[in-house]
C-alpha cells in the first residue's frame, strides 16, 4: 500500500517524547519486529501490489487498515475476541510498517477496500471511531439514557457522535478546553462542563433530575476527573473506561459497593465495530445488531454529525510532521482536535 493520510494518535505522542515504550525492545512475538518502528496506525491509502492469493484487494484500489495485530492462537483469540489477543500488536506500532511512510506491506486481512463515499482522509478517522463505536456497543448503553462523557477529545468526540446516532437522552462532556466543548457541542453534546468553573457532579445531578448519568465514559485517565465520575453515576449504574492510564489510580471501593455501580474497560475496537463505522460513513445508515433494522440518519448527517473531516484541524506533510504535528498538538492541544499527515506529498 501506498499510505495517504495518516492521523497522529495519543499514542504517537507518547512515543515521540518518552522514547518507545509501546514498540517493543525484544522481538514482537507475532511481527519480529524490535526498535525501531515507522509510526503510523490510523490510515489508508491505495493498494499498488498484492500476492497471488489476495482476493479482498486489488492494485490500484482505496483502501483502509485495521492495524491489530494478533495471533490468532491465545485463549482470546480462541473464544474470538481478537481485539483483546495476549500478544496484541498494531501496525505502526509493533510491525509491518506504520502509516508515515511512502509504503508499506502487510498480511491481506488487514486491509479493507474502501467504498468511494469515503474519503482518504475520512479513512484515517475510522480506526478511532471504531474505538468509540466499540465502547458504546459494548456498554450497557440503552436508547434515551443519560450519559456523561470524561474528556473531549478525538475519542469523547467520538463517543458523542456515536450516541448522538442511537437515541441518547443527556449526552454531557466533562472538558475545560474551549476548542473541544465546542467541537462536543456541534457534534451533538446537550451540555459541556468545564471542571475548573463548576461541580461536575452537582451540575451532573442538575441535568438528570438529581439521578445521576447511566452510563460514564472515562476517557481521560485521570484519578481526580474518575472520583468525579463516580459520584456522578446513578445508584446501578456504569463506568466504562476507555484511557490507558500511566498510573494506577487509587479507588474507593465502598463508592463502588454501596451504590452497586460496574466499572468495566472497553479495549480497542471488534472487526464489526470497524466494519460498522464504514457502513455508517459510506450510507448514512447503521445496523442495530439485535433486531438487524437499518435506520436512515441523513437529516443528522447533514447537521454535521459523523462527518469525521470537521474533526480535522491541521493537515501536514510528513516533512513538517515534528513541529506542525507532534509539536503542535503538545503545545497548542486547545487549537487542534485532530491532525492529520498528508504522506503524499
Amino acid at each position: 500500500m501506498r499510505p495517504a493520510y495518516v492521523g497522529i494518535c495519543g499514542s504517537d505522542l507518547h512515543e515521540y517524547t518518552s522514547g518507545p515504550i509501546l514498540i517493543p525492545e525484544t522481538p514482537h512475538k507475532i511481527t519480529g519486529c524490535t526498535q525501531p518502528a515507522t509510526l503510523g496506525h490510523e490510515f489508508g491509502g491505495i493498494i499498488e501490489e498484492v500476492g497471488e492469493d489476495v482476493k479482498n484487494v486489488s492494485p490500484g484500489q482505496r483502501a483502509v487498515v485495521r492495524p491489530t495485530i494478533f495471533d490468532g492462537t491465545c485463549a482470546a483469540c480462541k473464544e474470538g475476541n481478537y481485539h483483546c489477543c495476549e500478544n496484541i500488536g498494531f501496525i505502526g506500532l509493533s510491525g509491518y510498517g506504520g502509516g508515515m511512510a511512502k509504503k508499506i506491506v502487510a498480511p491481506a486481512g488487514h486491509f479493507y477496500a474502501l467504498p468511494d463515499t469515503i474519503s482518504l482522509e475520512a479513512a484515517s478517522l475510522i480506526e478511532p471511531l471504531a474505538v468509540s463505536w466499540h465502547a458504546v456497543k459494548f456498554s450497557p448503553f440503552k436508547e434515551n439514557d443519560n450519559v456523561l462523557i470524561v474528556g473531549g477529545g478525538p475519542i469523547g468526540l467520538g463517543i458523542v457522535q456515536v450516541l448522538k446516532l442511537q437515541g441518547a437522552g443527556q449526552i454531557m462532556v466533562a472538558e475545560p478546553m474551549d476548542n473541544r466543548k465546542k467541537f462536543c457541542t456541534e457534534y451533538g453534546a446537550t451540555a459541556t462542563l468545564d471542571p475548573s468553573e463548576v461541580d461536575v457532579t452537582k451540575r451532573v445531578r442538575e441535568l438528570t433530575g438529581g439521578v445521576g448519568a447511566d452510563v460514564v465514559f472515562d476517557t481521560a485517565g485521570v484519578e481526580k476527573a474518575l472520583l468525579g465520575a463516580i459520584a456522578a453515576v446513578r445508584v446501578q449504574g456504569t463506568i466504562v473506561n476507555l484511557a490507558v492510564w500511566e498510573g494506577n489510580p487509587s479507588l474507593p471501593v465502598n463508592d463502588f459497593m454501596y451504590k452497586e455501580v460496574r466499572y468495566m474497560g472497553a479495549a480497542l475496537y471488534d472487526e464489526q465495530s470497524f466494519l460498522d463505522v464504514m457502513q455508517a460513513l459510506s450510507t448514512g445508515k447503521y445496523c442495530l445488531d439485535a433486531m438487524m433494522v437499518y435506520l436512515d440518519y441523513s437529516d443528522q448527517l447533514l447537521a454535521g454529525h459523523l462527518r469525521p473531516e470537521k474533526m480535522i484541524t491541521s493537515r501536514v506533510s510528513l516533512r513538517d510532521v515534528v513541529d506542525k504535528g507532534f509539536q503542535a498538538l503538545l503545545d497548542h492541544r486547545d487549537e487542534h482536535c485532530k491532525i492529520i499527515v498528508d504522506v503524499q506529498e
